[in-house]
């Protein structure tokens, strides 16, 4: 059987787009096979955020806003990359403290940021209810249109891009489902919940999100708006729920979530999910009430145990590379899971330690150790 490439990439979103650009950069011959099911990256908010849940998030997620800064330099407009900054809204004195120590831990990391107090957060979004207690202002974070980022990651002369569906993996071979075989020196998985059809073993569990966008309002939110209470109550609940999340578009429109729910994998948009969604987001921009929605949609975000990705070979099969389970930061985290992977790949010093995101921690250690 005659070598498709150096390297076949199962999935054409954010991942496999940030891997195969890298590969690609190297010179290396890359085929991204997608089946276009769009399941969270054309879904997403694409939102580019430091998140400090952990030593391990926090560190892929500030080393990947650099990178994204770093692209932002070259990439089209219509990638629509802002760095409007992040306010995480305190509703109270609790979540006023929680602001405070996040911020504690973001300054000692040398992020952009700063309290805000009741006027202040006023001046700056008056949008915002007039019941909040203040703010966190992340300055560095930002914001994109990550299908048509994915697509200029894609356009490399090293890179070729089929629409296929993979329906099978066969040590270093993949079967489409015409039933062609294509092989490689490497597969790398990267096509997020859809992984699970491929490796039943991974441990990702799909986490549905529904989003909204309203008509064109420009000038009525500057920054990404997300409530402190996200921390908690979305990122890491193990039921249905809702967290505020704001964000204006640079075409003048406002994409409001987030949702997150376990138990339903169906595309279709739930009212009662939405719903409770909405009537959160109004609780903090009560204006948000009388502007006028022209979509709302749903994705589902691929997530692993403990909400870090797997990012590395897999232990039980050699040549076959695992790049997912990113959950809602697969678009922050995509110039840093692909610099890690690739560092891998050719047995280089990581710019990360890669330990906290090996798939080992999950599958094993390796079989041909």
């Amino acid at each position: 059987m005659s070598q498709s490439a150096d390297i076949i990439i199962i999935g054409a979103g954010i991942i496999g787009a940030a891997c195969a650009h890298e590969l690609a950069r190297r010179g290396l011959r890359v085929l991204v096979l997608d089946a276009g099911r769009r399941a969270a990256t054309a879904a997403g908010m694409g939102h580019l955020i430091v998140l400090d849940d952990n030593p391990a998030e926090l560190a892929l997620s500030q080393y990947s806003l650099q990178r994204w800064r770093d692209w932002g330099r070259d990439m089209p407009a219509d990638c629509a990359y802002r760095q409007n900054g992040t306010l995480w809204l305190a509703a109270n004195a609790e979540e006023m403290a929680v602001a405070e120590a996040k911020y504690q831990v973001l300054r000692e990391q040398g992020l952009d940021c700063q309290l805000l107090g009741a006027a202040a957060l006023q001046a700056a979004e008056p949008e915002l209810s007039q019941t909040l207690h203040g703010a966190l202002k992340v300055g560095g974070d930002g914001i994109l249109y990550a299908p048509n980022a994915a697509r200029w990651l894609l356009q490399h002369a090293q890179i070729e891009l089929r629409m296929a569906r993979v329906v099978e993996i066969d040590h270093r071979r993949v079967r489409l489902d015409d039933g062609a075989w294509l092989s490689a020196e490497v597969l790398i998985l990267a096509n997020g919940v859809y992984a699970r059809e491929l490796c039943p073993e991974l441990p990702l569990q799909a986490k549905k999100g529904h989003l909204l966008i309203t008509d064109r309002y420009p000038g009525r939110v500057n920054h990404t708006l997300v409530e402190l209470g996200y921390v908690t109550s979305a990122h890491n609940a193990s039921g249905p729920s809702v967290a505020a999340n704001i964000q204006p578009r640079p075409t003048g429109q406002l994409l409001i979530g987030a949702s997150r729910q376990f138990d339903s994998e169906a595309p279709e948009v739930e009212p009662w999910m939405l719903g409770k969604m909405l009537r959160r987001a109004v609780d903090y921009m009560p204006g948000l009430a009388g502007l006028n929605a022209i979509r709302a949609w749903t994705g589902l975000r691929a997530a692993s145990p403990d909400g870090l990705p797997l990012l590395g070979e897999h232990p039980q099969r050699p040549g076959l590379w695992l790049a997912v389970g990113h959950e809602g930061l697969g678009v922050t985290t995509a110039p840093g899971s692909a610099d890690l992977l690739v560092a891998q790949l050719f047995g280089e010093t990581a710019p990360l330690a890669p330990d906290a995101y090996l798939p080992q921690r999950f599958l094993g250690v390796a079989a041909h150790a």
